[in-house]
C-alpha cells in the first residue's frame, strides 16, 4: 500500500512539472496593439512661491527671462528690465508628462517638475500655467498647481539635513489635456499585435490561440515580433469588439534560455530554460592574510653601554640608544595563507535549472562566485544559455 502511494504521488508530482513547464499569460500582459502607445510631453515653466530657495537670477538669466516674459502676458512691462530682477523665490523648472492612449479633452495627467537652475528646493512651490508639447511641437495639455515633494529639508549657518529628492516634485492630476490624439478604431478593419519580448514561437502560438477562440478573427504571424489580425466578413462590430475578445485569451509563453550576472551587485537570475551538458565543477578561494607587528627588543639590565657616540641607525627598524644597553623595534611579518578543499563535484547531462543551482550550493558558492563558475562553464561549452552581463 505504501509503494502503491509513492507511485501515485510520484505520477501527480510529474503531472504538476509537465503542465508548468510551458507557462501561459494574457496576450494584453504581454503584447500591445500597433499604433496604441502613450506620448512623451515636455514644457518649460516657472514654479513661484518659494521661501528664498529659488534660482539665483544674477547667474540664471533664462529665469529672469521667463519671469520677464509672464510679466509682459500680465500687462506688466519688463523690457530690457531683467538685469534688475532680484526675487529668489521662483525657479526654472522643465514639465513632463505622459500622454495616454484614447485620453479625452479634460482628461488630467500626473506631472513630473524638474529644476534647471539653481534652485535649492521646489518645496511651497506652485507651477504657474505651463504649455506641454509632444515630438510634433503642438500643444496637447498645459500644466498648473501645487508642487509636492514627499520630502523636506531644513538647513542653517553649519549644516542641515533634508529628506528625499528637493529639487524635482510632482503635481497629481496636475495637466489637464487640450488636444486629442485620434484613434479611427470603426472604420479599420485589421490591427497589428506586437509582442513586447519577441520570439517566433510565441507569435505562432498566439495566431493560433486567435485563430482557434475568435472564429470573427482572422490571425496571421508576420514575424518574431507581430502578428496580423483582421476582421472576417461577417464580423459586423467595432475593432474594440474585437479587441476586447482577443486580450483576454492566454496563450503559452516561450524564451529563450538567458542567464543575467550583475558583477557590481552580485546578482545572477537564470530561467527556467537553462540547461548545462555534463561537468565538473571544483570552486576554492584562496585568501592569503599579511599581518604586521612591532616586537621590541629590550636589553637586560647590566648589558654593556654602547661605544661613546653611537647613534640610531636609519632604516626601517628604530634604534634608540639607552643606559645599560640598546632598545630595538624589529617588525615582525605573518604571512597566513587559507585554501578551501572543496571537492570535484559531477553535474550530469541535460538537468533543470533546480538541479543546477542545488548542484552549486552544495560546493557552498557565493553569488559573486557563481558569476565565475557560470562564465567558465560557458567558456567550456557546457552551458546552453546566453549570459548578459549587466
Amino acid at each position: 500500500m505504501k509503494k502503491f502511494f509513492l507511485i501515485i504521488m510520484g505520477l501527480a508530482v510529474a503531472t504538476i512539472l509537465a503542465t508548468g513547464a510551458v507557462q501561459a499569460a494574457r496576450i494584453k500582459d504581454i503584447a500591445s496593439i500597433g499604433g496604441v502607445r502613450d506620448n512623451q510631453l515636455i514644457g518649460y515653466g516657472v514654479v513661484v512661491g518659494l521661501a528664498g530657495t529659488g534660482d539665483d537670477l544674477a547667474k540664471n538669466l533664462f529665469t529672469a527671462a521667463a519671469l520677464a516674459n509672464i510679466m509682459n502676458r500680465q500687462g506688466l512691462s519688463m523690457k530690457d528690465k531683467t538685469s534688475v530682477l532680484k526675487a529668489d523665490n521662483i525657479a526654472a523648472v522643465m514639465v513632463t508628462a505622459t500622454l495616454p492612449p484614447f485620453a479625452k479633452n479634460g482628461s488630467k495627467l500626473d506631472v513630473l517638475v524638474s529644476s534647471v537652475g539653481s534652485a535649492k528646493s521646489l518645496q511651497g512651490g506652485t507651477l504657474l500655467l505651463t504649455p506641454l508639447r509632444g515630438a510634433d511641437g503642438e500643444i496637447y495639455a498645459v500644466a498648473q498647481g501645487a508642487v509636492s515633494l514627499g520630502g523636506f529639508g531644513a538647513s542653517g549657518a553649519g549644516g542641515g539635513a533634508a529628506k528625499n529628492h528637493l529639487t524635482v516634485g510632482t503635481i497629481a492630476n496636475g495637466a489637464l489635456v487640450e488636444k486629442e490624439l485620434v484613434y479611427d478604431f470603426n472604420k479599420e478593419r485589421a490591427l497589428m499585435i506586437n509582442l513586447q519580448q519577441p520570439d517566433f514561437t510565441t507569435s505562432s502560438r498566439l495566431a493560433q490561440v486567435i485563430n482557434t477562440a475568435v472564429p470573427q478573427a482572422q490571425a496571421r504571424q508576420i514575424d518574431a515580433f507581430s502578428v496580423s489580425v483582421r476582421a472576417r466578413d461577417e464580423f459586423s462590430g467595432s475593432l474594440s469588439e474585437l479587441v476586447y475578445l482577443i486580450e483576454s485569451l492566454n496563450v503559452p509563453i516561450d524564451s529563450p534560455a538567458v542567464v543575467i550576472l550583475n558583477e557590481k551587485t552580485g546578482t545572477v537570475v537564470m530561467g527556467d530554460n537553462v540547461r548545462i551538458s555534463t561537468v565538473a565543477i571544483a570552486h576554492g578561494n584562496l585568501s592569503i592574510q599579511i599581518k604586521e607587528d612591532a616586537r621590541v627588543s629590550q636589553p637586560m639590565p647590566f648589558a654593556p653601554r654602547p661605544p661613546a657616540g653611537a647613534q640610531a641607525q636609519p632604516g626601517p627598524a628604530a634604534t634608540a640608544v639607552a643606559p645599560g644597553g640598546q632598545t630595538v623595534v624589529v617588525p615582525e611579518t605573518t604571512v597566513t595563507l587559507t585554501e578551501e578543499k572543496n571537492q570535484l563535484m559531477l553535474v550530469p547531462q541535460g538537468v533543470t535549472i533546480y538541479d543546477v543551482v542545488r548542484a552549486l550550493n552544495a560546493i557552498g558558492v557565493s553569488p559573486r562566485d557563481l558569476i565565475t563558475i557560470l562564465q567558465a562553464i560557458k567558456a567550456a561549452g557546457a552551458l546552453q544559455a546566453d549570459i548578459r552581463v549587466i
